[in-house]
């Protein structure tokens, strides 16, 4: 379930009728796919509102979520998300279903609501085709996408193999040419260092 995640001011409109509008806060363009279930809404809900986008009342950046400055939240329904592009021709089959898609998306936004200020949470109208007028602040451009394990068997059954070949491997000594390498270093005198500067740091989710 990728979504583009963007810090702005925007509006989505219908021919001359606007739909919906936000100042600042995010837009969130959501392509669903045929793939996806409860644990990535789980999982998007739970970044969008968390990510840390802004600056805080200091003007550090990247320190704030939505939620900490209390910013509104634009969500739009965009199955092109899902292209997978066959030469030249884009291919949208990957894409959930627009009967399917539809009451998945508003579950999502209902998540949204919930976990935040239902009255922050705004959305463009489902299966249209809308005009969307975006004020990109940066501009910053975030690309998030779900996690998601494998289920074809063979795929499993292929992951399975090498994580044995890992523990496999680590459970094993170091073997005699990496002695040898090993000696032949210490004997040189050879040393390392990072020369990192600064400190990057990730997160990852269960």
């Amino acid at each position: 379930q990728p979504a583009i995640l963007q810090p702005l001011m925007r509006q989505v409109s219908f021919g001359e009728e606007q739909i919906s509008s936000i100042g600042r806060g995010l837009c969130v363009l959501l392509g669903i796919s045929v793939e996806d279930t409860q644990k990535d809404v789980d999982y998007m809900v739970r970044k969008i509102l968390n990510l840390r986008l802004f600056e805080d009342e200091n003007g550090r950046a990247w320190s704030r979520s939505v939620m900490d400055r209390e910013l509104e939240v634009l969500c739009v329904s965009q199955f092109t998300l899902q292209c997978i592009l066959k030469g030249n021709k884009p291919d949208f089959h990957s894409a959930m279903p627009a009967e399917l898609a539809q009451p998945f998306y508003n579950n999502m936004l209902e998540q949204l609501r919930e976990a935040y200020k239902a009255e922050l949470i705004k959305d463009g109208q489902f299966g249209a085709k809308m005009q969307v007028l975006i004020q990109n602040d940066g501009p910053v451009t975030i690309q998030l996408e779900s996690p998601a394990g494998p289920t074809d068997p063979k795929l499993l059954s292929k992951q399975e193999k090498q994580q044995q070949r890992k523990e496999k491997t680590r459970s094993k000594g170091p073997s005699e040419s990496s002695r040898e390498k090993a000696a032949l270093r210490s004997k040189a005198g050879a040393s390392a260092s990072s020369g990192a500067e600064g400190d990057v740091s990730s997160e990852r989710e269960p």
